[in-house]
């Protein structure tokens, strides 16, 4: 589509999703860089067949992963972006703190830029070392809710929280991230907490 489409699209970038390979909410233990190299990269290749000028994958839960999609996507040749998810206690599901996490990617295979997603502001925060690591995030995609994982996988209602409020609660996330190339949403968001957080109505 996006080269079918390009006289259509100048300025917009059309990049493809991945999620990881087991839970997002949880994790299984390390996983092996090439097995999951093995794992994504068809789905990369396919991205760059059909002309998309990056992958985004979300959700990770260890360093291992994000490990191996990076080096698939670069010998690939597409730009990636990882995301990884934190629990409410501001570090990933396998206790390895963000700034661990980005520094472990960026010394073996560096991405185009890191993203977290998947939690509240306030747990992110909770996780926030001071660092150049920060300078590498460049996406923030919040939850809605302030429930933990294991809280939002057992509940039986969309918690859609407060849209202003989420709003204001990440206020203190844009500042500690200065480069922020997507702003966006996650899981119990929709248009309003997206329209909140660019002030739009």
């Amino acid at each position: 589509m996006a080269g079918e489409r390009s006289d259509e699209l100048v300025g917009w970038e059309v990049g493809g999703m991945l999620g990881p390979r087991g839970d997002g909410y949880a994790t299984a233990g390390p996983v092996d860089l090439d097995v999951a190299a093995d794992y994504h990269r068809p789905q990369l290749e396919s991205f760059r067949a059909a002309g998309a000028s990056r992958a985004t994958v979300l959700t990770l839960t260890e360093v291992g992963e994000a490990i191996g999609v990076a080096r698939a996507a670069a010998d690939v040749g597409i730009p990636a972006a990882i995301g990884f998810t934190v629990e409410t206690d501001g570090r990933l599901p396998d206790g390895t703190s963000l700034a661990s996490a980005i520094e472990q990617v960026d010394a073996v295979a560096p991405p185009a830029y890191f993203l977290v997603n998947c939690a509240h502001p306030s747990h992110v925060l909770r996780g926030l070392d001071e660092g150049p690591w920060r300078d590498r995030v460049g996406g923030l995609r919040c939850n809605a809710s302030t429930m933990s994982h294991a809280e939002l996988d057992a509940a039986e209602e969309l918690d859609g929280g407060d849209p202003v409020a989420l709003a204001a609660d990440q206020q203190p996330l844009l500042d500690a991230f200065g480069d922020l190339e997507v702003l966006g949403g996650c899981c119990g968001t929709d248009a309003r907490h997206v329209a909140a957080m660019w002030g739009v109505s």
